[in-house]
């Protein structure tokens, strides 16, 4: 019954455009009353919860996004990437999937990825003469990059909410993100001969080196992040602030994307994304406590374990369960709703949960690009005009890759949890 009640009302208030916080609260809230459970204990419990040190790093990597976001760094980047890669045929498109893997690798969002990448290199793709598809395609898909190369905001909400450790998290996000980015990188390759598009030509040695120069500082935060956290030096949560400062210097020194008198707006803009966050988390763990409190993990459990269900298949149903709900939901809230159903499941079928960890996030890669509610697709029409339709012509043959990389990823465990296991046993 209580199964009924929660989809019909789920489901009721995100068709009538309720935010995503209020649609998990308000769940939350009912089931509770419905059950007899009193709604003072869950406040205490939201709170308890919310003061987490780990939990802490989240606004502060947010912050970090947004310094980097506006403060020229992803012009560094593409400068940089597009040194190496002229004289190539193609080649605005392959520094596109060079220069979102190593944004994707400083702000550790998907959303903001595709928004900077798309601002610069959208108009320059159309006016080399890209098909306008074809570069919408190209930047959207290669966004979706930052949700799984540390530091990534979506694995550090699933080493919350299963209890896992980030910085392990973090290592088994490196090569599945490189072999998308390889992916990427060769489709565009194979497309650009078979379409025959421009070439851009090559640069002088002098040039080349200049603009790698120009482009260092901004890789000092990655650089600054996994040293620290992989030398044993700082926690994630102290890693995150130190991002954070360095990302505002890198900005105001190097790059000047905006000026010192301008710090506040931008604060102001990161603290609005990290609050719209923190306030689906506090929600989402409500809820979650709920559904541990109802027995309907240990449930799952029981019947996945007394109907003989094979490893590769729970995988594979996974699989498609987080692709359907990807098309109606964003990363945070499906992250938030589904993992504390699933999380107890994974052990009694031998799945590791870093393993598995990387496969959900690679799904909400997906649900990004996905129509017809992918927030890729809505950010790149919104800064190009183009229709909706238009970008998901772009982003199919990417979605496509993106399938096949969730396969191998999903039944070749090594590749994700190889490095891990090499750095902590």
């Amino acid at each position: 019954m209580w199964t009924v009640l929660f989809l019909l009302l789920f489901f009721g208030l995100l068709a009538a455009g309720t935010p995503i916080f209020l649609v998990l609260g308000v769940c939350a809230a009912t089931l509770y009353y419905v059950s007899g459970q009193p709604l003072i204990g869950v406040a205490q419990i939201v709170i308890d919860q919310l003061n987490s040190t780990t939990l802490m790093a989240l606004p502060l990597f947010v912050m970090a996004a947004a310094f980097m976001r506006q403060g020229g760094v992803a012009l560094a980047l593409v400068d940089l990437a597009s040194a190496w890669l002229g004289g190539m045929r193609g080649s605005l498109g392959l520094v596109t999937v060079v220069a979102c893997t190593l944004f994707a690798a400083i702000c550790g969002s998907s959303v903001a990825t595709a928004l900077a990448m798309g601002t610069i290199l959208l108009p320059a793709m159309i006016e080399r003469g890209y098909p306008r598809s074809f570069a919408l395609g190209v930047i959207g898909a290669s966004g979706t990059i930052g949700i799984v190369i540390p530091p990534s905001l979506a694995l550090i909400l699933y080493g919350i909410v299963a209890e896992q450790s980030v910085p392990r998290l973090f290592l088994a996000g490196i090569l599945p993100g490189l072999l998308q980015a390889a992916a990427f990188f060769c489709w565009v390759w194979y497309d650009a001969h078979r379409r025959k598009f421009p070439y851009e030509p090559p640069a002088p040695l002098r040039d080349r080196l200049a603009r790698t120069r120009h482009g260092l500082p901004a890789l000092v935060v990655p650089v600054v992040v996994l040293v620290g956290i992989y030398g044993g030096l700082v926690t994630v949560t102290e890693a995150a602030a130190i991002a954070a400062v360095v990302s505002l210097l890198v900005s105001l020194v190097f790059y000047r994307g905006f000026k010192v008198t301008q710090t506040l707006s931008v604060v102001a803009d990161g603290i609005r994304s990290a609050g719209t966050i923190m306030l689906i988390v506090a929600s989402a763990l409500a809820f979650g406590h709920w559904m541990t409190q109802s027995g309907v993990p240990g449930r799952l459990v029981e019947f996945t374990v007394s109907h003989g269900f094979k490893t590769w298949q729970f995988l594979l149903a996974i699989n498609v369960l987080l692709l359907v709900l990807g098309c109606f939901l964003e990363v945070t809230a499906t992250l938030l709703l589904v993992l504390p159903i699933l999380a107890p499941a994974l052990k009694p079928l031998g799945v590791d949960p870093v393993h598995f960890a990387i496969i959900f996030t690679h799904n909400m890669e997906i649900g990004l690009v996905h129509p017809p509610v992918g927030l890729n697709l809505f950010v790149l029409s919104s800064i190009s005009t183009a229709p909706v339709g238009e970008v998901i012509r772009g982003i199919l043959p990417f979605l496509l890759l993106l399938l096949a990389v969730l396969g191998i990823i999903t039944y070749v465990p090594w590749l994700t949890l190889w490095l891990p296991n090499a750095v902590f046993g």
